[in-house]
């Protein structure tokens, strides 16, 4: 039987997947290799019956440059004992690329182990796919799909800016980003928002909801102070994964609860949170400023991919090749500064319990500090005497000490 290499696609979509795809279709098609295409990420390739295509160059041909993915996703994540040889065997599949984030690669990482045990000969190279841009490449590095997310998170956010300076009102917005706030800060950083706020700026301080509310008051009194009526806050969703139950219920949000009696957070909009927040603390100041909620998210995922992503995806989806004939299993496939395809083994980026660990934003970093000290506006110490008009004690508002940074 000829030999075959199996693409599968997990988690979330991200612009880009399609032209992996095409790409390592494209390249083991030529090279004599049969390419099948796994719809149902990993719960369709260990169940009884999983489902699959072949792929060929006139189907890679025409999905390269499309938005979404022309294979289905899931994000089940199968435990150890669901692994099974069953689908490599009857296929004669010598290699499984996997196209995903950080559940996807640790999924993967576990799975290369299994078929080591098992004596298998099946390689098993991952593409770090995901608009979040928190799996652990070299510093710069992005994962492909996070440039055209930013861009049709920008082009989106513009006119929410403009919206705001045309009727002189504040819009509260969040942004997708799981634990990382790359792309809220990327999205917010290219807009000139006078607010962004992401959860690895409390790297000295607990994340609370009344922090994150000060923050943006704090921006909204600073921009009355400036003679400025209007703006916009920026918050990354990830801060959610750092409130404890307790905190996200005592919102007052009428949530969902899953199973193990957690709120469902998938159910709700974030930024209806974050502004309701906003508004009731205003409130009790008796500030009048509207502001209105605006979630930035879901509408990124399957946009055309721009032409960084088209490049980048393509010789990532070729470098599968290059790292394959080369011997390489378990690992993801890079490009490094010299623009060489690099192997970056899944082993060395794990933690104790085999588990890719996400890459966080930077906060040290002179990229981002010179963002939060020069382009937002806040409260500092220069503004308390002018800030007591809308505040009793503004030094409660102030940016750095909430945050307690040093000014």
């Amino acid at each position: 039987m000829k030999e075959a290499i199996a693409i599968l696609c997990a988690g979330g979509p991200a612009p880009g997947i399609n032209t992996v795809i095409s790409a390592v279709t494209k390249i083991f098609n030529k090279n004599g290799y049969n390419v099948l295409g796994i719809d149902g990420g990993y719960k369709s390739l260990f169940s009884d019956e999983p489902e699959f295509e072949f792929l060929d160059f006139e189907y890679a041909d025409q999905i390269y440059s499309r938005g979404g993915s022309a294979l289905k996703m899931s994000r089940y994540k199968p435990k150890d004992d669901e692994f099974k040889v069953d689908f490599f065997k009857k296929n004669n599949v010598k290699l499984l690329v996997t196209i995903g984030g950080d559940d996807t690669a640790s999924t993967a990482n576990r799975l290369a182990k299994f078929l080591a045990r098992e004596k298998m000969d099946v390689k098993n190279i991952h593409v770090p796919k995901t608009i979040d841009n928190d799996l652990p490449l070299p510093e710069g590095t992005p994962t492909f799909g996070y440039h055209s997310a930013k861009e049709e998170g920008v082009r989106l956010s513009t006119t929410i800016y403009e919206d705001a300076r045309t009727s002189g009102n504040w819009f509260v917005v969040s942004a997708m980003g799981r634990e990382a706030g790359h792309l809220a800060f990327g999205i917010g950083t290219a807009c000139h928002y006078p607010m962004i706020i992401i959860p690895e700026m409390f790297n000295k301080t607990k994340i609370t909801f009344d922090k994150i509310t000060r923050m943006v008051v704090s921006s909204m009194v600073k921009r009355r102070i400036l003679g400025i009526d209007y703006g916009v806050a920026m918050i990354s969703e990830g801060v959610f994964h750092f409130m404890s139950d307790e905190e996200i219920i005592d919102t007052g949000i009428n949530f969902t609860y899953d199973d193990h009696g957690h709120p469902e957070l998938g159910n709700v909009s974030k930024s209806h949170i974050f502004n309701m927040l906003t508004q009731q603390h205003l409130k009790t100041l008796r500030i009048n400023v509207k502001s209105r909620p605006e979630e930035i998210g879901y509408e990124l995922r399957c946009c055309r991919p721009i032409a960084y992503d088209l490049s980048y995806a393509t010789r990532l989806g070729l470098g599968v090749y290059s790292l394959f004939v080369k011997g390489e299993t378990g690992c993801m496939t890079t490009i490094d500064r010299g623009g060489n395809i690099t192997p970056l083994y899944l082993k060395d980026v794990e933690d104790e319990n085999g588990k890719v660990k996400p890459r966080l934003v930077n906060i040290e970093s002179e990229t981002v500090q010179v963002i939060f000290k020069n382009n937002l506006h806040y409260i500092t110490k220069e503004d308390y005497r002018a800030a007591k008009k809308y505040v009793k004690n503004p030094e409660d508002y102030d940016f750095m000490k909430i945050l307690k940074w040093d000014e």
